[in-house]
C-alpha cells in the first residue's frame, strides 16, 4: 500500500475533531473516554470509528457502548426540573456528562504516517495513558487501516464508516477470495443487495470467478426490491457485466417470461443423483435414518442407475428385492414413495435417461469459469428448498471434483493454475446444519480453506443453524441486523471481545448497515454500505485496468434506463 493520498483526503486530515478523552480502562475491558462538555451524547454511536492519540502510538478503535454519568452522588434521586433550563446548562458537561466505552483494535506508532501502513499496522498490546485525547476519524486514517481502491485495485469500496458518509471503506479482495466468507442479517435487512456489491467487486477487479446458485432470480438479469411505490427492478450481473456473465436456467420457461437471456439449459439425469444427495435431503424427504443404509444396498445392486431402477419395480418386484438386500418390505416402499416425491417435484429439470444436457451444462460451467467468466444458475419456478438443495449439491460436487482434478495437475506440472473459485450460496443452514457439515460437499469446501482454489459466500438469515466448526472456518463475515441473541452468539463465536460487538450488532439499523469483520479487514467496523440502486454505482462498475467499449452517451443512456 501507499501513502500517495489525493488531495481531497488531505484535506480531511485538518477536520479531525477532538471529541472526549481517555479517563480510564483496561488491556482486556477496552478504555473509557469522558466526552467533552461541548459534545452532545445523542450524536455518539456504537460501532463509530475513532482514533486515541497516546504518547508513542495511535490506537484505531470503535465505540461499543454510551453511558449517562454523574458525579453527584443524590442528582439521580434529585433532578433539576424540566423547566430548569439554566441548571441544565450549569450541570452538563461538568455534573453530568457522557462516558463512552471504547474498544482499540488496532495500533498504530506515532510519526508513521510517511511509511506502508500494512507493515506497521499492529494487534493492540497496551493502552494509551490517561487524558489522552480522542478524536473523530478522518478521511486519511480511514485509508490508512483500509486502504483505497482508487491507488490499489485489492481493494474495493463497501461502505462508508458510520456519520462519514462518502469516505470509503474497503475490503481486501485478495484475501476475501483466500477463504470461505459469510453474509448474515435477518429478512429485510439487504443480505442480497449486499451481496451483489460484493459479487461485482470480485467480478469487477478480476480477483476470482463465481458460480452463484440464484435460489430467487435476483443476481442474473434484474432483481427486484420493495418500495412504497410497489415492486422495482434492479440490474443483475449480467446487465452490469454482459458477457463476462452467463446464465444457466433450470427453468427457461420462467426465464423468458421475465425477459431473462439464458445461455445455457440446465437438465439433470437420474443417474448423477449420489447417496450424498440423499443425505443431504434426508430432512425434506422425510427419511428415516434406515433409508440411507437401504439406498447403499440399491447402488451396490443396480449401480448408477438405481433410482431409474428401483422406482420401477412392481409391488411383487418389491418383495423379491427386499428379500435379496434383507430390508422390510415396507421399509423399501416407503423409500419408493420418497423418491417419487423427490422425482415428481424435480421434474422441471431431472431426467430418466442422460441425454448429455446434465453433462454439457457441467462442462459449460467449466469452460465459462476457466476462461475468467462468472456463471449465474437461475430456479425459476424450481425454488424449493428440496429442489435449490439438489441441485446445488450435485453441481457443487461435480465442479469441485473438477477443480481438485486440475489442482492436482497444476502441482504435477502439467496443467495451468486454476482460477479461485467463489460459490454463492442461500439458505446456507440448510447446508451446513450440524448434522450435515460433514457429510456434504460444502462442509468439505469450507473446512479445505481454498486446498483447491474453492471458497464459499454463505447467505444466511439463520446462522446459529450453521454447523459451529464450519463458522470458525469462515474467514470474513458481514453482518446485518439481528434479533436472535442465538445468532449474534453464532456471527462472533471465536472473535476476540466479542462481548463489546454484542451491543454494536443488535444496534444496527434494520437497513444499510452491517457490521465488517474478519479476514479482509484489519479490524471490526460498523458501515453504511454502498447504495446498490444508484447510477453512481453502476458507472463504477467498469473493469480495474480496462476500459469499456461503449460511449460516455451510451452509457448514460443504460443508467436512465435501468434506474428509471
Amino acid at each position: 500500500m501507499t501513502d500517495r493520498l489525493p488531495d481531497e483526503l488531505h484535506d480531511e486530515f485538518s477536520a479531525r475533531r477532538e471529541i472526549g478523552q481517555v479517563v480510564g480502562g483496561s488491556l482486556l475491558e477496552g478504555l473509557t473516554m469522558k466526552l467533552n462538555a461541548g459534545e452532545s451524547v445523542e450524536d455518539v454511536r456504537a460501532g463509530k470509528f475513532v482514533v486515541v492519540d497516546g504518547e508513542k502510538h495511535q490506537f484505531f478503535s470503535m465505540i461499543t457502548d454510551v453511558v449517562l454519568s454523574t458525579s453527584a452522588s443524590g442528582i439521580e434521586h434529585n433532578p433539576p426540573g424540566r423547566e430548569d433550563r439554566l441548571m441544565h446548562r450549569v450541570l452538563s458537561g461538568t455534573t453530568t456528562y457522557g462516558t463512552i466505552k471504547l474498544r482499540p483494535m488496532l495500533m498504530l506508532p506515532t510519526g508513521s504516517e510517511g511509511s506502508d501502513p500494512e507493515k506497521d499496522l499492529r494487534p493492540v498490546k497496551t493502552i494509551p495513558g490517561h487524558f489522552s485525547p480522542v478524536y473523530t476519524a478522518t478521511a486519511q486514517d480511514v485509508s490508512r487501516v483500509f486502504g483505497d481502491e482508487r491507488i490499489d485495485p485489492r481493494y474495493f469500496h463497501i461502505g462508508a464508516p458510520l456519520d462519514m458518509a462518502d469516505i470509503p471503506v474497503c475490503l481486501d479482495l485478495e484475501r476475501f477470495v483466500e477463504r470461505s466468507n459469510g453474509i448474515f442479517g435477518k429478512s429485510g435487512t439487504g443480505k442480497t443487495f449486499l451481496t451483489r456489491i460484493v459479487l461485482c467487486g470480485i467480478i469487477r477487479n478480476r480477483k476470482a470467478v463465481n458460480l452463484v446458485f440464484d435460489m430467487h432470480s435476483e443476481y442474473g438479469w434484474e432483481g427486484q426490491y420493495e418500495t412504497r411505490e410497489g415492486q422495482r427492478t434492479v440490474p443483475g450481473l449480467k446487465r452490469h457485466f454482459q458477457d463476462r456473465v452467463a446464465v444457466f436456467s433450470l427453468d427457461v420457461e420462467s426465464s423468458k417470461r421475465r425477459k431473462s437471456p439464458v445461455d445455457h439449459e440446465i437438465k439433470i439425469p437420474y443417474s448423477q443423483i449420489t447417496i450424498d444427495d440423499i443425505i443431504l435431503l434426508q430432512g425434506e424427504l422425510n427419511l428415516p435414518p434406515t433409508a440411507v443404509e437401504t439406498c447403499y444396498a440399491l447402488v451396490q445392486k443396480y449401480g448408477d442407475s438405481w433410482i431409474t431402477r428401483f422406482l420401477s419395480l412392481s409391488l411383487s418386484d418389491m418383495k423379491d428385492v427386499s428379500e435379496e438386500i434383507n430390508v422390510h418390505p415396507q421399509s423399501l416402499s416407503a423409500l419408493q414413495r420418497r423418491l417419487n416425491v423427490l422425482t415428481q417435484t424435480c421434474s422441471g429439470f431431472l431426467t430418466e435417461r442422460p441425454d448429455g444436457g446434465e453433462t454439457d451444462a457441467v462442462d459449460a460451467i467449466m469452460n465459462y469459469l476457466g476462461s475468467g467468466k462468472h456463471v449465474v444458475v437461475e430456479f425459476g419456478q424450481h425454488r424449493r428448498p428440496l429442489q435449490y438443495m439438489l441441485v446445488a449439491n450435485i453441481l457443487t460436487r461435480r465442479i469441485h471434483d473438477l477443480y481438485v482434478r486440475e489442482t492436482e495437475k497444476w502441482m504435477g506440472g502439467s496443467g495451468a493454475k486454476p482460477a479461485p473459485l467463489v460459490i454463492t450460496i442461500e439458505e446456507a443452514h440448510k447446508f451446513l446444519s450440524p448434522s450435515l457439515a460433514s457429510q456434504t460437499i460444502f462442509g468439505t469446501i469450507a473446512r479445505e480453506m481454498r486446498k483447491y482454489f474453492v471458497t464459499l459466500l454463505v447467505v444466511d438469515q439463520r446462522p446459529s443453524g450453521i454447523d459451529r466448526e464450519i463458522l470458525s472456518q469462515v474467514g470474513t463475515k458481514i453482518t446485518c441486523l439481528l434479533n436472535d441473541d442465538r445468532d449474534i452468539d453464532a456471527v462472533l463465536e471465536g472473535v476476540s471481545n466479542a462481548s463489546g460487538l454484542k451491543g454494536v450488532l443488535a444496534s444496527l439499523d434494520s437497513k444499510q448497515q452491517a457490521l465488517v469483520l474478519g479476514h479482509a479487514v484489519p479490524m471490526p467496523i460498523v458501515v453504511e454500505t454502498r447504495d446498490y440502486n444508484d447510477p453512481k454505482f453502476r458507472e463504477s462498475m467498469v473493469d480495474r485496468g480496462g476500459s469499456t467499449d461503449k460511449p460516455d452517451e451510451v452509457i448514460e443512456r443504460e443508467i436512465e434506463r435501468d434506474f428509471a
